[in-house]
């Protein structure tokens, strides 16, 4: 089965597209908010030059995300896939961001059940690493039906993985 890790996806409030180079400016205004990074164990994320070392590794990954926000068409924040293991049956979600003005559930939510269905034709389980202290973060996707899996073999003391299992309905097709 050849898995697209980087699809076009679209929702009643956003869309989400490749990241491409050209986006550098738009996401780096967002992501210049010092408070989007508070809890984050990468705290300095802020800066231009981190962030920079950020974007570029985005991009090569070949599966980050834009976040927009289809009412003004502005680019509100990003996301992505990440190790997918055939193996396994498991990928992340993560790297997510979004400005404050989007906080609070409804367009994080969005973003997530997206890329959920994308990811469970292919995947039995999503996880989502977080930083242990990040407390945003983890009510985050509690919310959205992820379970603490405090044995997971990526779990440590700087951080926890959460999960979420697909669904029977959504059976794999490959």
């Amino acid at each position: 089965m050849t898995v697209n890790l980087q699809p076009t996806l679209q929702g009643s409030l956003i869309e989400l597209r490749p990241l491409r180079e050209g986006d550098w400016g738009d996401l780096y205004a967002v992501a210049s908010d010092p408070l989007i990074w508070e809890q984050h164990p990468a705290s300095d994320r802020y800066q231009e030059p981190v962030f920079r070392e950020f974007f570029r590794d985005a991009l090569a990954t070949q599966s980050a995300f834009v976040v927009i926000d289809r009412a003004t068409g502005r680019i509100i924040g990003s996301s992505r896939y990440h190790g997918y293991n055939a193996a396994a049956q498991e990928i992340e979600i993560g790297w997510t961001f979004l400005a404050r003005a989007y906080w609070g559930g409804r367009y994080n939510g969005e973003m997530k059940q997206l890329m959920l269905d994308h990811a469970f034709p292919f995947v039995d389980r999503v996880i989502f690493l977080i930083g242990a202290n990040n407390r945003r973060s983890r009510l985050a996707v509690e919310r959205i039906g992820a379970v603490l899996l405090p044995t997971h073999p990526l779990a440590n003391t700087e951080r926890v993985v959460y999960g979420i299992t697909r669904p029977q309905t959504a059976a794999a097709t490959g």
